[in-house]
């Protein structure tokens, strides 16, 4: 669903980098299975977490994690 809190553009930056799931978890220190589980939209990472991610991933929380108005209503 386009726009909820679980849409993250994670699977497409890790693609973009050339990483594959085990490697961005162990660039940013968690598994493979967070990885996995975190680009599904099942797990929403700590902000420590997602800071980690987008200084990998070349780009910043809020492109990785955008929010909509919506969700704000």
């Amino acid at each position: 669903m386009p726009g909820t809190p679980r849409d993250n553009r994670v699977r497409e930056f890790r693609k973009k980098a050339g990483l594959t799931q085990a490697a961005l978890g162990e660039a940013v220190g968690v598994s493979r299975q967070s990885i996995v589980s975190t680009e599904k939209g099942d797990y929403a990472p700590s902000v420590y977490l997602a800071l980690r991610l987008a200084r990998t991933l070349g780009t910043t929380v809020e492109v990785l994690f955008p929010l909509t108005t919506k969700e704000f209503s």
